[in-house]
């Protein structure tokens, strides 16, 4: 049935019809796809049309294209370095990946008596999807409903309030709106609250215009249509995966960092070895919180029934002084719709910096997160439908993510049914980042209840502490709290970053935290020095002093971000006297 399904529907596609597609469906309606196309786009495409069909659980894609070649890594030196490096930890769970998921499964878990570690390829956590994303904590209102993003969606918007007073960071919770000009506009802002309502969104619907005006009189223009959603709120992403890393750290879990995973050996039921960069893990249990790698982890144990086809966007930051209008988020519905579309979106994050877009780009490179000229412009173009006003000239940076994305275009959660002790936190994309505490709970109770079943029960950590104090954040504080500082330690008065008002009291402060950042934009994500309009032009020597000093380093060993990306190579004048160094 689903093979006739399959065909039926190919055939409807002039550009897809005539290509020879093999399809086969195992007993699990395990789809799996081969055959030879022209463009990526049409592998994707291909995908899609399987996964659309409602048997079908899942897609592995192994569609390829005529004179694209995909490097494979040859690790086969890696591992055999990594297995004579030997085992450097044992523990219960090992979680591969430092993203939002893996470091809100590793707090959440370490609420209870488990040896946890989290491993991940780069040099520190929050280095993929989870810092290059609009830092949104969507209500729910484009989530499918009856699928389990909706669900996660909503639990997570909710959890992340009690997330919020825990770990400190900023959190703005100022509502927003869907406000429309056209006929055209109407469908999708109904549909987005028809989806709302059905997902349980809480008080999501039409507002009249002059509501809308009244709550933000700078709406331009002569709206036809407008709908609240006061569950939206805002935060800096990165911020958010660092508090989540920190806690977890303080409360027992460790951190490998700069170690990717070449393999891993099923020792048997439960029972794993990864085969590291820095060596070897044994653990119980392995999350595969991986992103865009996540299938080929899964590939790792013999189990990969899903494959997961990249998706990268590109999202432009304004500079501070173009200042955004309005209370809340407002959005109007994008008018260009093609291939890359999202949507696209017009808001500001909680620092007050203006972000738009973002592209949505189906690309067959996991880790290309290069900008490209048709992604920003593309962004561009869904920025100025908003704001008209909007500047190229202003953008001060931009990045690109790569959204971890599968063919049925649900989250995948779950125990492996071949691999037993392997959880798989797979296709999460968004509305991940606001769902990743409710997806953290969910791994939770899939864990202990295999454990418990397996005659282990897991008992709580008694000195679990969910609470991290408020960091200092200078720049937002009154004069007369500054000078009061300043007394108590005279380097908060040391500035480093003149754009944002960083100063070297709060670098201290990041580097002896309980994940500590070790490179130039580790110390960027966390205190914001180099994020203004000089983008570290003035303060990034000044870092890297501060890092050299406080880790024990040579000015030449600090990096910009991963090993090997280094900022000096050699002193261009050995000879210069210590009175002309910085």
């Amino acid at each position: 049935m689903i093979v006739e399904q399959f065909e039926q529907e190919l055939a409807k596609h002039e550009t897809l019809k005539n290509f020879p597609i093999d399809i086969e469906v195992d007993d699990e309606k395990i789809v799996t796809l081969s055959g030879e196309v022209e463009s990526w786009q049409q592998v994707v495409d291909i995908g899609h049309i399987a996964g659309a069909i409602d048997d079908v659980f899942s897609v592995v894609n192994n569609i390829t294209v005529k004179g694209l070649e995909i490097p494979k890594p040859d690790h086969r030196e890696d591992i055999e370095r990594a297995r004579e490096k030997g085992t450097i930890a044992e523990v219960d769970v090992l979680i591969i990946g430092a993203g939002v998921c893996g470091c809100a499964i590793a707090r959440t878990l370490a609420k209870h008596q488990l040896n946890i570690a989290v491993v991940d390829s780069h040099d520190d956590v929050s280095m993929g999807a989870s810092k290059a994303n609009s830092g949104f904590i969507h209500p729910g209102h484009q989530a499918k409903p009856d699928t389990l993003k909706a669900k996660l969606n909503i639990k997570g918007n909710e959890m992340f309030r009690t997330l919020h007073e825990e770990l400190q960071f900023t959190m703005d919770e100022n509502g927003g709106y869907w406000v429309g000009y056209t006929e055209e506009d109407k469908k999708p802002i109904l549909e987005y609250v028809d989806n709302a309502q059905r997902n349980g969104v809480p008080s999501c619907g039409p507002i009249t215009i002059e509501e809308l005006k009244e709550k933000e009189p700078q709406v331009k223009g002569e709206p036809i249509i407008a709908a609240q959603t006061p569950t939206m709120a805002t935060v800096e992403p990165y911020d958010v995966v660092v508090s989540l890393a920190n806690s977890a750290a303080k409360n027992g879990v460790q951190f490998i960092l700069g170690a990717e995973v070449y393999a891993i050996d099923v020792v048997g039921p439960r029972q794993f070895v990864a085969v590291a960069a820095k060596g070897l893990v044994s653990a119980r249990y392995i999350i595969n919180a991986s992103g865009v790698h996540a299938d080929d982890v899964a590939e790792m144990v013999g189990d990969k029934f899903f494959t997961i086809h990249a998706r990268r966007g590109t999202i432009p930051v304004f500079d501070k002084r173009v200042t955004y209008p309005y209370h809340a988020m407002v959005t109007i519905p994008a008018r260009v719709h093609d291939a890359q579309s999202k949507g696209g979106y017009y808001a500001a994050s909680p620092e007050g910096n203006i972000h738009i877009g973002p592209s949505a780009t189906e690309t067959p490179f996991k880790d290309d997160t290069a900008s490209y000229q048709e992604d920003f412009d593309y962004a561009m173009q869904s920025g100025l439908e908003a704001d008209p006003d909007l500047k190229a000239s202003d953008v001060i940076t931009f990045f690109t993510g790569v959204r971890a994305a599968d063919y049925k275009e649900d989250f995948i959660i779950g125990m492996s049914k071949k691999v037993p002790g392997f959880i798989n936190v797979a296709a999460i994309q968004s509305p991940g980042f606001v769902s990743a505490p409710a997806i953290a709970e969910m791994v939770e109770d899939i864990l202990l209840e295999d454990s418990k079943a397996q005659g282990k029960t897991i008992e709580l950590n008694e000195n679990y502490d969910p609470y991290l104090k408020p960091k200092v954040e200078f720049r937002h504080l009154s004069r007369e709290q500054q000078d009061e500082l300043i007394k108590q330690n005279p380097k908060y008065g040391h500035v480093i970053c003149r754009c944002e008002t960083i100063t070297e009291g709060e670098i201290l402060d990041v580097i002896h935290s309980p994940v500590v950042p070790t490179s130039v934009d580790a110390i960027k994500r966390r205190t914001r020095a180099g994020m203004g309009r000089c983008q570290g032009g003035f303060c990034q020597a000044k870092v890297v002093e501060i890092l050299a000093r406080e880790l024990g380093k040579e000015w030449t060993e600090i990096n910009l971000k991963d090993e090997g990306s280094y900022i000096l190579k050699d002193e261009t004048r050995k000879e210069a006297p210590e009175s002309c160094q910085i």
